[in-house]
């Protein structure tokens, strides 16, 4: 086969995911860094809440890219390895956790990064967002071709 049809997240399903995001946050009463990206770490969405920590815009937009790109979540590699993979790759690789990847039927679409809230809150932030978008596509099935 010489090319394959691949799902990737649209710019109306990162809004979908950001704006759960941000209710959750609020909700949390935790203003964050949000950053939606596609399968290639193309940013689609972003948004810094008032009140959230300046340097995380770039924390939670390497955070996406990171997660996108290892279509795993960030934050879960012994520290040294961490730390010298972001050193290799000129600190675009985010060692900190809050990089989620956003995997529909079973193939990574796109991914989140949250940044200005601890690790756990960064983390649930995320998972929110997904979550939205995966009952949007639960509720139109057609939605997610």
């Amino acid at each position: 086969m010489y090319v394959r049809q691949v799902m990737e997240l649209s710019v109306e399903g990162a809004r979908v995911v950001l704006r759960a995001a941000i209710a959750h946050a609020e909700k949390m009463g935790v203003p964050q860094c949000i950053a939606i990206v596609d399968r290639g770490g193309n940013l689609l969405v972003f948004e810094r809440m008032e009140g959230a920590k300046l340097l995380s815009q770039h924390s939670a937009i390497q955070k996406a890219i990171t997660a996108a790109s290892h279509r795993t979540s960030t934050g879960g590699l012994p520290t040294d390895l961490a730390f010298g993979i972001a050193l290799a790759t000129g600190t675009r690789y985010a060692a900190i956790a809050g990089g989620v990847p956003i995997e529909i039927e079973g193939e990574v679409v796109g991914a989140i990064g949250v940044g200005s809230g601890t690790d756990e809150e960064d983390i649930e932030v995320a998972q929110v967002g997904i979550e939205a978008l995966k009952a949007v596509l639960s509720s139109h099935p057609k939605s997610a071709s």
